[in-house]
This record gives structure tokens, C-alpha cells and sequence, in this order.
């Protein structure tokens, strides 16, 4: 098939544009053309490139007609962060493709109501922050759009992702370096909360291939949303304890509290922690596993590993002591 990725070059594109040329597709990629890929496998000299601006386009009122004149049996929209984007995109490729495939998110969910949380339940309060709004708002959009008879289109939405060539979500619940040198070091980490706050990661290789099973398994897939994480998810105190191990460190935890974290930190970070530990996530991924297929192939503890790895052998992160190998 023909394969247009919109937005191949990000964390998730990078695994799965190469997974679909592996299988044999045509693919063309459109993105800004202002970032290479994280990955580089030679598969990548055979996607075409379409350099587009989309939001200047959406504005224009011409993304639409740009991917449609691509002549694609299947789209794949891994940049979509609005309604009205997502809106516009699905009108003008109505009867022009096969199958339309968002990247969501689950931020679509707000706080969790009770453990772990499937498609459809009422296990999580309605999200409270814009983009959580708005990825809930595109996947009820598409799901009404297949089931009027329209457009086939399929959601999957991923948990925090994880991957080689980028920092991941740390054990505050925010991207703040200092974390892993805090935890190389032995020194304590002061945790706003319990400690018994979930978060739910995932690979991007393992998005990667939930999407490509959802383009295999389009009669399934069609009409349905669905949670792309890891098999587990990690609490707080635990993914301290992990991590902490790998630098031959004892889990050295302090639990404070979100007045006094925020007094330490900046702004940012603190919000980042509060929207992640806030909604205390955990997700079933049944639903995928029986209708796709999806069959993960990363703990979170892996992944987050082997982003590590990757950070400290191209000099990306400083730690204060040698990450070991990964067992477990």
C-alpha cells in the first residue's frame, strides 16, 4: 500500500516508518524537514520526503488538499493536537482513503477513578488542561465519523513515550536532568506526594508497532480507540528503586509536600509533576492485545534503561556514577 506519515521524523515515525518499509509499503513522509529522524536504518533512503509547514497550511486552509493529492490507500497522523486540525483533515480525505489513523494520547483521560483503565470505562475523570481536551475531543470526533458511515479511522493513544535519543519522564514525574544525577549519586530525592503515584510509559517502537498492527488488522481497527503502554506501569517509590539500582545506589526517597516541592524547583518542572503524578495512571491494553494483536515488547523499566543508555553514551546526560547493564 501507499503510506503517507504525517509527522514521520518524531519519536514514533522514527520506528514505524522504517517497520512499514520493512513490510513492503510505499511510504512518503511529511514533516517540517527541520530534524532527522532519531533512528537511521537504511530502510529510510527509500520513504519519499514532503517537506510541509502544517500549521501555516492549516491556517491556509491547504493541508487537507496536500495529503490527499498524495493519492494514499492509508494516513497516518502522528501531529494532530486540535479538533479543528483533525476536523479538516478528515472531511477533505472522506472517500479519498482507506483508513485514517490518529495519535492520540492518554491525556485524553484526567484522574484515574479506578485501576487500571480500559477504552470506554468510567475508571477516569474527564481531563482539566487543553490538550488533554482537545486528543479526547478527536477521538469521539473519529469514532462518530466511522460509525455515520464516513471515513474509516482507528486512535491509539499512547502512554508517556520512551525511546533512544531523548530524555524520558523520571521518577518526578517531569524532565528534569538533575533527577538522574540526584539517584547516580545516592542522594535524596524529595517526591511531592506518597510515592504510590502511577505513571503508565511505553516505547516508541512498541507504538511503532500498535500502529502498524491497526493498519494490518483495518476491519478490527476500524471505528476503535485504543490504549498503546507498556504491560506494566511504574509507581513512584518503585521506579526510584529501579532506577537508583542500576547506578548501584540504595532508593533513597523523601516524601514532601507539593507546597514544599514547588518552593524547590522551578515552575515548569512543577507543573510537568502535577499533571503526570496528579492523574495517577494505569491502563489495560486487552483491547489491543485481542483485536490487533499488540504484543509489547518493553517493561517501562527496559525502555527507560535503554533511553539512559543512549543519553549518556553520546554525552547527552551527566551522571554521577556508571549505569549498569540492564537485568531484571
Amino acid at each position: 500500500m501507499r503510506i503517507v506519515v504525517i509527522g514521520g521524523s518524531g519519536h514514533v515515525g522514527s520506528f514505524l516508518v522504517p517497520r512499514l518499509i520493512r513490510a513492503g509499503h510505499e511510504v512518503i513522509n511529511i514533516s517540517r524537514g527541520t530534524s532527522a529522524p532519531y533512528t537511521d536504518p537504511p530502510e529510510w533512503q527509500q520513504v519519499r520526503q514532503v517537506i510541509a509547514d502544517r500549521e501555516q497550511e492549516d491556517r491556509e486552509g491547504t493541508f487537507g488538499d496536500r495529503v490527499a493529492e498524495l493519492g494514499a490507500d492509508v494516513v497516518v497522523d502522528l501531529v494532530c493536537f486540535t479538533f479543528e486540525s483533525a476536523s479538516a483533515l478528515v472531511r477533505r480525505l472522506r472517500g479519498e482513503v482507506g483508513h485514517l489513523l490518529h495519535c492520540g494520547s492518554i491525556w485524553r483521560y484526567g484522574a484515574s477513578l479506578k485501576l487500571p483503565i480500559s477504552e470506554g470505562s468510567d475508571a477516569a475523570a474527564a481531563p482539566k488542561d487543553e490538550y488533554g481536551i482537545q486528543k479526547g475531543d478527536i477521538a469521539r470526533m473519529l469514532k462518530e465519523e466511522t460509525a455515520s458511515g464516513g471515513l474509516p479511522t482507528t486512535s491509539l493513544h499512547p502512554g508517556h513515550i520512551v525511546g533512544p535519543g531523548w530524555l524520558p519522564i523520571g521518577p518526578l514525574g517531569n524532565l528534569d536532568p538533575a533527577v538522574w544525577q540526584t539517584l547516580s549519586s545516592g542522594q535524596p530525592l524529595r517526591v511531592p506526594g506518597s510515592g504510590a503515584e502511577l505513571m503508565h510509559h511505553v516505547h516508541a517502537d512498541d507504538v511503532a508497532q500498535a500502529f502498524e498492527r491497526a493498519i494490518e488488522h483495518r476491519e478490527a481497527a476500524a471505528g476503535e480507540d485504543f490504549n498503546i503502554v507498556a504491560p506494566t506501569a511504574l509507581t513512584v517509590r518503585g521506579y526510584v528503586g529501579i532506577a537508583a539500582s542500576w547506578f548501584g545506589q540504595s532508593p533513597n526517597l523523601e516524601t514532601v509536600s507539593w507546597e514544599e516541592f514547588r518552593r524547590e524547583t522551578t515552575a515548569d518542572f512543577a507543573e510537568s509533576s502535577w499533571n503526570h503524578l496528579s492523574r495517577n495512571h494505569c491502563f489495560s491494553i486487552e483491547k489491543a492485545k485481542s483485536l490487533l494483536g499488540y504484543a509489547p515488547r518493553y517493561e517501562p523499566e527496559q525502555a527507560i534503561h535503554e533511553s539512559l543508555r543512549w543519553l549518556i553514551e553520546h554525552d547527552k546526560l551527566r551522571v554521577a556514577g556508571r549505569l549498569g547493564a540492564f537485568a531484571g
